[in-house]
């Protein structure tokens, strides 16, 4: 699609309340954008399904966004801290009841038809991150930062430390409690009455006026939507995505009240929902498991207009940087678009060279070093970033190294990268300078990402100096008679940045495994476990919990390579074998690689253990105690002793009597 196809596709959809067909869509697309293209209708249809932009309702039919969530009402419970000063923050309070295109502070309340004036609040940016959490943690601060403009001049001025005060802009309802006698517990009941422009009516509700079975029946129904949402889409390309599913899956239940509000549900009721790490972001998961990496980079299998693997708008922003640059040769410039690296036909890349060649003579009359001054240098240091990223996901991804042997999530936050850079290219694709605020902010953003970058190139580099210093092979592995096949094998705590990487023998029962997991993580074997498969290989005759004498060689021949290990009721550790180990000498038992201090076994769950984390790292005193006093008092989340946890191994091998 063109560029004004897609605005009028995106048009479209925030218009729509009624459930549309292809033709509907394609109708209003033609209206404005008056181009042939003979396959409009196939690419409306894979960019509302690959966007995830409307709800499918059947074959060539959808629901938009606003057509699902407009007539619909939600929960806000207002914090005790709220009630004392007169006010409510919208933050993240109506994903996904409200356009995503609007900024918190551009939505407006209204309470029996009269609209709520706004007040502001000033104070340490961390006191209002909670507000805006759902969004992604990693994105509370950018959201107080573009409250408003002074906010933003201040994060500008360190992008590495948080200003000491700022202002947000919250509801004005000093009146409203006071007339509504309002007490901790009561909520709103909010009903949607414009999506797209953010408009909402509120409406009070006694804390004892649901009972706990309608709430119970929400819940059920809310963590049931979540789990298919999750089932279906994967983590998603936002939180956003990923809530407005759940509402879509989770039925008429979900979407009706009596509810909790979102917060109380997800930070509070739930115990199968949890926020956890996907690479630089954070995604709701289910409750200690980990999200899976990719296998290289989605941008190596996108498709454009200009037959590029990248949008034509990146590929724009790349034609302007030649001309800032003086370099109008073509061969250089389809080389930082495309890395020699991505493998691209023939005919793809000499079209791309026609496209690119045709935008240089169309750009040239238009450029003006002058105006480009401020935006040049940004756009060519992010188009360096954008090709590397490519050009090493491109090569670890053909690379003659197991990608198991990668850090955890190496191509989610490569993808993540390069999607960030991407969108500032595509920012940047324009002969108009933006304001220096923006541009400012732009810089502050690719300094971070550069650091990003560097940090997982480095932890990249020396895991494969590890893969070649423990002789790892991925040719094919020619077991001499009577030797043990050896495996490298993963072991995660879920919900946790805790992993250990050890030597088996496919001989090596789960029995014994069990208690190489406990000496791995410092564990004493104080509650029950059982082994489980994480992904059932069809017809293979294993289901349930997994017999204790079962071998790691007889679970892979039968197609298990992911096994869960369920210890007590709140610790989920997932078991990855990966690939054969061929070594000079004797092998033995042992681990090779890890991360971080795990918890002690008692702590309640990967929730409360992250919690304690961020108590050591940014609680009060009384906090930072309270941690200690839990994990223990030498206890570094960082930390990992790799000869320590194989004098351990060696303890727990010799009075099994196993080498």
């Amino acid at each position: 699609m063109t560029e004004t196809q897609e605005d009028a596709l995106y048009e479209f959809l925030e218009s729509n309340r009624d459930p549309f067909t292809l033709d509907d869509a394609l109708g209003f697309i033609r209206l404005l954008d008056f181009s042939r293209n003979p396959h409009l209708a196939e690419e409306i249809t894979a960019f509302i399904d690959s966007q995830n932009i409307a709800f499918r309702l059947k074959p060539g039919k959808w629901l938009s966004r606003r057509g699902c969530f407009e007539p619909l009402r939600f929960v806000i419970s207002p914090t005790r801290p709220e009630l004392l000063n007169g006010m409510l923050i919208p933050g993240h309070r109506c994903v996904p009841f409200a356009n995503p295109a609007l900024m918190p502070q551009e939505y407006t309340f209204f309470f029996k038809g009269r609209q709520i004036p706004f007040s502001s609040i000033e104070g340490p940016p961390e006191e209002f991150y909670p507000y805006y959490t759902i969004f992604g943690e990693e994105y509370a601060p950018q959201y107080v930062a573009k409250d408003n403009p002074n906010n933003e001049s201040a994060f500008n001025e360190d992008p590495y430390e948080d200003p000491p005060d700022v202002s947000i802009q919250t509801l004005d309802m000093r009146n409203l409690y006071r007339e509504l006698a309002f007490v901790p517990g009561d909520r709103f009941v909010v009903r949607t009455r414009d999506w797209r422009e953010g408009a909402f009516e509120l409406e009070p509700v006694r804390k004892d006026a649901w009972s706990k079975v309608d709430l119970y029946a929400w819940q059920e129904a809310a963590e049931g939507g979540f789990e298919e949402s999750f089932k279906t889409l994967g983590p998603g390309a936002s939180t956003e995505e990923q809530i407005a599913y759940a509402y879509w899956y989770g039925g008429k239940r979900m979407r009706d009240v009596p509810a909790y509000s979102l917060e109380d549900f997800l930070y509070e009721q739930t115990d199968r929902i949890e926020t956890t790490a996907y690479g630089i972001e954070t995604r709701f998961w289910f409750a200690g498991k980990e999200i899976p990496d990719r296998n290289g980079l989605d941008v190596l299998h996108k498709e454009s207009r200009s037959g590029g693997p990248v949008s034509d708008y990146v590929v724009q922003s790349y034609v302007w940087d030649s001309l800032y640059r003086r370099d109008k040769d073509i061969g250089a410039l389809i080389k930082r678009i495309i890395p020699p690296t991505v493998k691209m036909d023939e005919a793809d890349r000499e079209y791309l060279t026609e496209f690119v060649s045709e935008l240089l003579v169309e750009f040239e009359p238009l450029y003006s070093p002058f105006k480009d001054a401020g935006m040049g240098p940004i756009r060519q240091r992010m188009g360096e970033l954008h090709t590397a990223v490519i050009d090493l996901a491109a090569r670890l991804h053909k690379g003659d190294i197991n990608n198991s042997w990668l850090p955890k999530h190496t191509f989610i936050i490569l993808s993540q990268i390069q999607s960030h850079a991407a969108g500032v290219l595509e920012e940047l694709d324009t002969d108009t300078p933006p304001p220096p605020d923006e541009l400012e902010a732009m810089d502050n953003s690719l300094d971070s990402m550069i650091e990003t970058y560097e940090d997982i190139k480095e932890l990249i580099d020396e895991s494969m100096n590890s893969f070649r210093q423990n002789n790892l092979s991925v040719v094919k592995f020619h077991k001499q008679e009577g030797e043990l096949e050896w495996r490298i094998v993963q072991v995660s705590l879920g919900g946790t940045d805790v992993w250990r990487r050890i030597v088996l023998p496919d001989s090596c029962r789960l029995r014994l495994l069990h208690g190489i997991i406990l000496t791995l993580l410092g564990w004493k074997g104080e509650y029950p476990y059982y082994f489980a498969l994480d992904e059932q290989p069809s017809g293979r005759g294993m289901s349930g919990r997994l017999d204790l004498d079962l071998a790691l060689g007889e679970i892979d021949r039968k197609g298990g390579n992911s096994l869960l290990y369920e210890y007590g009721s709140k610790w989920t550790v997932k078991i990855l074998i990966l690939s054969r180990y061929e070594a000079e000498g004797q092998p033995c038992i042992r681990c090779v690689a890890g991360a971080a201090s795990a918890p002690p076994e008692y702590i309640d769950g990967p929730m409360r253990f992250r919690r304690y984390i961020v108590a050591l790292e940014k609680g009060a005193d009384a906090e930072r105690k309270l941690a200690l006093r839990e994990l223990g008092q030498d206890f570094e989340s960082g930390a990992f002793n790799l000869e320590a946890c194989n004098r351990r191994l060696a303890s727990l091998l010799e009075r099994e009597g196993r080498p």
